[in-house]
């Protein structure tokens, strides 16, 4: 199981008092792997099948933010198959407010720098699935060379899929150079605004409808309002499950790769979207990923 996606080193700020702007201001703060690709391959490796690799692909800066990626995912089952190139890795601050809801500012570093000739090491007869994160495909930079591996991938009877990551990027970038980049995939995430925002609808259950049509299969995550999903015509509902929010960070990655896992072995739609509200659930309750 491959991820393809962008390689990020997460800071992670929970002000614990109202922000003293020319001082300091206590916080909670959280430091370490990030990125909603990584995020992905991390939790596809927590729920999926133990004789199944899990590799995640891309590129990063030399520097210290490298060593800590590549030692996190590691650490949790993770094949890390990092490209280097001089420059910054990229860096993503989250600021976390009471609400557990989260802003963010980032930079992405080198990570338009990843070539196909580094993943296409990964893309062999052995392959199972492929995930690519949606920020390859929301930068143009990056977007031929998405296209590219999800038609290497479905060539050798790979499954594929993609999910959207950011409804501002796909905002300013157009729907329309994302959505057809992404058709190449047989399967799609998005978060409720990002479904509407690509769906051009006003309701969840139009755009899961209307996206439905383009991809065999569907997910679309609404955070206390739970998730759905569609597949043949068909529509599936969950709750979320868990009260306490701490922070969202990570949420819907956590979701997405555990869905993918159970999926992937078999699971009916269901029963893969409620272990990953579940998984969600747990993120939530943690500072950043909960990785």
């Amino acid at each position: 199981m491959l991820v393809v996606g962008d390689v990020m080193l997460d800071v992670v700020v929970r002000p614990l008092a109202p922000w003293a702007l020319t001082s300091d201001t206590p916080a909670r703060v959280r430091v370490g792997r990030g990125g909603s690709g990584a995020n992905i391959a991390v939790a596809l490796r927590a729920a999926g099948p133990s004789d199944l690799d899990v590799v995640f692909a891309g590129v990063a800066g030399d520097d210290a933010a490298l060593q800590i990626v590549r030692d996190d995912l590691e650490s949790a089952g993770v094949v890390a198959h990092l490209a280097t190139v001089e420059g910054a890795t990229g860096v993503v601050v989250s600021l976390v407010a009471d609400t557990g809801q989260r802003a963010m500012m980032t930079a992405r570093g080198v990570n338009a720098e990843l070539d196909y000739a580094h993943v296409a090491a990964m893309l062999g007869p052995s392959l199972a699935h492929l995930h690519v994160s949606g920020y390859t495909l929301l930068d143009e930079r990056t977007r031929p060379l998405a296209v590219r591996i999800l038609a290497a991938a479905s060539a050798i009877g790979a499954t594929t899929s993609v999910d959207v990551c950011s409804v501002g990027p796909l905002r300013l970038g157009g729907v329309d150079p994302f959505s057809a980049a992404a058709r190449t995939a047989q399967m799609l995430f998005a978060n409720e605004e990002e479904a509407l925002a690509l769906s051009g609808t006003a309701d969840v259950d139009s755009a899961i409808d209307r996206l439905g049509r383009h991809w065999t299969e569907v997910v679309v995550t609404r955070g206390a309002s739970g998730a759905l999903a569609r597949r043949g015509g068909r529509t599936w509902r969950v709750p979320a499950t868990g009260r306490e929010v701490v922070d969202t960070t990570g949420a819907g990655d956590g979701a997405t790769g555990t869905y993918l896992a159970h999926r992937l072995v078999g699971a009916d739609v269901e029963v893969a979207l409620e272990r990953a509200m579940a998984a969600a659930a747990r993120v939530v309750r943690t500072l950043g990923s909960g990785g």
